[in-house]
C-alpha cells in the first residue's frame, strides 16, 4: 500500500508526451500553455466518477492537471430507482441524470463526455469501443481511473473495466486506424467499489483529498437522485483518511488512534494499482 500526500498518484517516468495535441480542447489553459498532465476518468454511470473518484478529479484539476470525465452511460435503468418510483419517462431521467453529472464535474474542475451506450445491462458494441479508443488517441491521458475488475453486484463495472484495458491496448496498436497518433504507457488505476471485499478490491493508494474534500461532498450532493450515498461516501473518504495516517509518519506523530495533527490527512480514497510503476527508486 502507498500514500502520497503530496505527489498522488505515480506516472510511468518512461511514458513522454506527444507532442501532436488533439484539435479541440476544452480547458482552461492559455493558448500558450499546456497543463502538466491529462488525468482521464472513465465511469460506467453518470454519478461513479463522483462517488469513487471525485476527490482525485478535484486535487489533480486544483493542480492545474486537465480533467476528462467519461461517462459511459446516465445510469439511468439500474440506479436512478427514485426517479422511476416518481413516474418519470426514461428521457426525463437520461435528462435528470446528465444535469446532475454536469453540475458535480463543474464543481470538481472536469470537462464531461456521455456516451449513451445504455445500462443494466450496458453492451460493448464496436462503435462504443472505437469511440473509447478515439478519445485514448486524441486526449492522450497520463492517469486513468476506472472500476474494479470483478464486481458480482454491478456487471456494468467491470465491464468497462476490461473495455478500457482493451481500448488502450487498441490505442497503442499502430495499426489500429484512427486520424491520431498512438499514446504512450499511461498508469491506470481502480476505484473503491461499494462493496471492496466482494469484488476483490486490494488498497495499493492512498490518495490524500484532504484539500480538497469539501468540492467533492458538494459534487455528490448534486446527485440528488442518490441521496442516500451521500453520508456513506463522506465515512468511507474519512475511514480511508484514517488508515492513510497510519500508515504514514502522521500516525507516529499524533500516536495511534489520536487526531490528525493539523495539516494531516483527514479523507482518502483508495485505489488499486492494474500496473507496476517503472523507475529507479522505491516509491
Amino acid at each position: 500500500m502507498t500514500t502520497a500526500p503530496e505527489s498522488g498518484f505515480t506516472q510511468n517516468p518512461h511514458n513522454p508526451h506527444n507532442p501532436q495535441q488533439p484539435a479541440e480542447r476544452h480547458d482552461t489553459h492559455p493558448a500558450n500553455t499546456q497543463p502538466p498532465g491529462t488525468l482521464m476518468v472513465v465511469s460506467a454511470h453518470a454519478a461513479d466518477f463522483v462517488w469513487r473518484a471525485g476527490g482525485a478529479i478535484a486535487l489533480y484539476a486544483s493542480r492545474g492537471w486537465r480533467v476528462r470525465v467519461l461517462c459511459l452511460s446516465f445510469g439511468e435503468r439500474g440506479e436512478s430507482a427514485r426517479l422511476w418510483k416518481e413516474g418519470k419517462t426514461l428521457e426525463e431521467i437520461k435528462a435528470i441524470r446528465r444535469a446532475e453529472a454536469e453540475k458535480a464535474a463543474a464543481i470538481l474542475g472536469a470537462e464531461i463526455r456521455f456516451l449513451d451506450a445504455g445500462d443494466y445491462p450496458l453492451d460493448v458494441t464496436p462503435e462504443l469501443r472505437d469511440a473509447l479508443v478515439q478519445e485514448f488517441r486524441a486526449n492522450r491521458p497520463d492517469i486513468i481511473l476506472t472500476h474494479t475488475l470483478q464486481d458480482p453486484y454491478n456487471a456494468d463495472h467491470p465491464r468497462t473495466t476490461q473495455l478500457v484495458l482493451e481500448c488502450r491496448i487498441l490505442a497503442q496498436a499502430h495499426g489500429y486506424p484512427s486520424p491520431h497518433p498512438v499514446i504512450g504507457a499511461p498508469q491506470v488505476f481502480l476505484f473503491e467499489p461499494h462493496q471492496p471485499e466482494q469484488c476483490g478490491f486490494r488498497v495499493d493508494h492512498l490518495l490524500d483529498i484532504t484539500p480538497v474534500f469539501e468540492k467533492k461532498r458538494q459534487a455528490m450532493e448534486c446527485m440528488a437522485a442518490q441521496e442516500h450515498l451521500w453520508t456513506y461516501y463522506s465515512d468511507l473518504a474519512r475511514r480511508r483518511g484514517l488508515q492513510a495516517g497510519r500508515n504514514t509518519a502522521q500516525a507516529h506523530a499524533t500516536g495511534a488512534g489520536q487526531a490528525p495533527a493539523a495539516g494531516g490527512t483527514v479523507y482518502a480514497e483508495a485505489y488499486q494499482r492494474v500496473y507496476p510503476t517503472v523507475g529507479g527508486e522505491f516509491v
